[in-house]
């Protein structure tokens, strides 16, 4: 019973070492971030408010350039929101493979 696990696990590791789909590493960390909801919550909140504070900065440089005050602020303002929500819906989604 055993050996057939660890047969399983290596023609397992093996597809996944194919396809590019290597398991993320030992100790529950993906990409240098903690692991589990609490690594997942994190990731999402700073996506977003990177996003908002990219958008707010361009907004007000932009509008302080131009002297369009308040109108690019609330463009670009807009502009983060949406990027910062479509980086968390990317977050969340599972990733297809492509199989050509």
């Amino acid at each position: 019973m055993v050996d057939d696990r660890d047969a399983f696990k290596q023609r397992l590791d093996a597809a996944r070492a194919r396809q590019g789909l290597d398991p993320a590493p030992k100790g529950g960390s993906q990409g240098g971030l903690p692991g589990g909801s609490w690594g997942i919550g994190f990731r999402a909140g700073v996506e977003v408010v990177s996003a908002l504070v990219v958008g707010v900065g361009l907004g007000l440089a932009l509008d302080w350039w131009l002297g369009t005050k308040p109108w690019l602020f609330l463009v670009f303002f807009l502009l983060g929101s949406a990027a910062g929500v479509m980086n968390v819906y990317r977050l969340f989604t599972p990733r297809r493979v492509r199989r050509d």
